[in-house]
């Protein structure tokens, strides 16, 4: 039996401009969903949020025909648990950790994905990564932890805030990795459009139980349509796409620019200062994320 492209994805060479514009994207939008997820969770149920995400990313890419495209029989059960593991269980949980954590805590906590997948891959693969990949992740995740440090002080972090986002975690580690043959055989829009479709079913009665602690502002309405069209939608369509192209632990490196961006906005929109130690933990993540993207053709 030919064992699914987890570790490589189909193009095992070096970043080129397509994937690192694929990066680029996904790490912007990315770097605005905690805020979003927070924003609507301050007057909706995290019931209403977590579904309305979903739905509405589902509504986002049937308006693209080629998305629509029909899924073989074979693979709807890996269709479903994509959905579960990797889209309605993870908008339930950080709805509901948001609640409990602050979003730079939740940012930090998910910049394990990576490792987790890597892992993941060489477990299912029986092969060992090249040191290089494993350098870099974990360079990534301890710049990670170095640009959250000045957002500790007085922040909150709930015990079960921390383990509902470490749960959602791995849930994405093992995701990426089952995205990337259904990737290869589909394409991208595709195996996600009818992933969070079944994402919405799923959620759907949640949702419905949730509506009436939910108050409806304007606000927190707005941020969930951007959260559920691009945040969602949008950015895990391209998020499958990449993770076909370069594998499913290289597709994760895109959480490091999740601070990344979010300091660069805080210095641009906001005039905030930069701690010394973000600017180290800035610097960090990318070398290892650059580290990450080399080549993973062994020899």
């Amino acid at each position: 039996m030919e064992r699914p492209l987890t570790n490589v994805g189909s193009r095992p060479d070096a970043y080129g401009p397509a994937e690192w514009g694929l990066t680029g994207i996904i790490g912007l939008i990315w770097g605005s969903s905690f805020l979003w997820i927070a924003l609507g969770v301050e007057s909706l149920a995290p019931g209403v949020v977590a579904f309305s995400r979903v739905a509405l990313g589902a509504v986002a890419l049937a308006a693209f025909p080629r998305a629509r495209a029909p899924i073989a029989r074979s693979d709807w059960g890996r269709i479903g648990v994509v959905a579960i593991i990797g889209n309605a269980a993870p908008a339930v949980l950080f709805a509901i950790a948001e609640t409990e954590l602050d979003s730079a805590v939740a940012g930090m906590i998910t910049a394990a994905t990576p490792l987790l997948s890597l892992g993941i891959a060489a477990a299912v693969l029986r092969q060992l990564p090249r040191t290089v990949q494993v350098v870099g992740m974990a360079l990534g995740l301890v710049g990670t932890v170095l640009m959250a440090v000045p957002s500790f002080s007085g922040a909150n972090a709930a015990p079960l805030g921390v383990a509902l986002v470490l749960v959602a975690t791995v849930g994405y580690a093992t995701n990426s990795n089952l995205l990337v043959p259904l990737q290869q055989r589909y394409g991208g829009p595709t195996v996600m459009l009818w992933a969070l479709v079944v994402s919405s079913v799923v959620l759907a009665p949640y949702g419905l139980m949730t509506i009436d602690d939910s108050e409806f502002s304007v606000r927190s309405v707005v941020a969930v349509v951007i959260l559920g069209v691009v945040g969602t939608g949008l950015a895990r369509a391209l998020a499958t796409t990449l993770a076909g192209r370069v594998g499913g632990p290289r597709m994760t490196t895109t959480t490091y620019l999740i601070p990344v961006v979010a300091i660069v906005l805080g210095v641009v929109v906001l005039d905030e200062t930069v701690s010394p130690w973000a600017i180290v933990g800035v610097v960090i993540t990318l070398s290892g994320a650059w580290l990450a993207s080399r080549s993973v053709r062994s020899g």
